[in-house]
């Protein structure tokens, strides 16, 4: 079985000075992306590919996870990632290795939580103010081949939360 995980970056500092890009996570922020991280790894749940938007609040909420999962190699960097839109994510994810059964995506709202209504469709999601609030992870069951993303074509696995996580 083919999965993708949307995870949307920690919670980021807004009063920090820079730019939007620059942003760096609040301490709270840095603790969930570490906790989800912990609870995949003990799970044995670790993805073959990690990419992530190069924006500092993503990119250390990608490091983050991939430490709690003693992964040795850096995540990937794809610009695209950055603010480009559902479309553009699609495009990226259409460029991974056929070999990767597991695609992690580290990213931003509106993108990915207009990537997941679509992917999955409405009908398979909770009723939830805010699908994916900061440090959300989203679990989608995929088809075979990941240039084939049609609206419909996922099923979610689950939605984890960082308040629903054991401390």
């Amino acid at each position: 079985m083919r999965e993708l995980w949307l995870l949307r970056h920690g919670k980021s500092d807004r009063d920090a000075v820079g730019s939007d890009f620059d942003r760096p996570l609040k301490p709270r922020g840095r603790r969930a992306a570490h906790r989800l991280g912990e609870w995949l790894q003990e799970r044995g749940l670790c993805p073959d590919l990690i990419i992530t938007s190069p924006a500092r609040r993503a990119l250390n909420t990608a490091q983050l996870v991939c430490d709690a999962l003693k992964r040795p190699e850096p995540p990937t960097q794809e610009p695209r990632l950055y603010f480009s839109g559902m479309e553009e994510i699609k495009n990226v994810l259409a460029g991974c290795p056929k070999s990767a059964q597991c695609v992690l995506v580290v990213g931003h709202n509106p993108d990915l939580e207009e990537l997941l209504v679509e992917l999955a469709s409405e009908d398979g999601l909770p009723e939830v103010e805010k699908l994916m609030p900061t440090a959300a992870l989203a679990r989608l069951e995929m088809p075979d081949d990941w240039s084939e993303l049609e609206a419909g074509c996922a099923r979610l696995i689950e939605i984890l939360y960082p308040k629903s996580l054991p401390e």
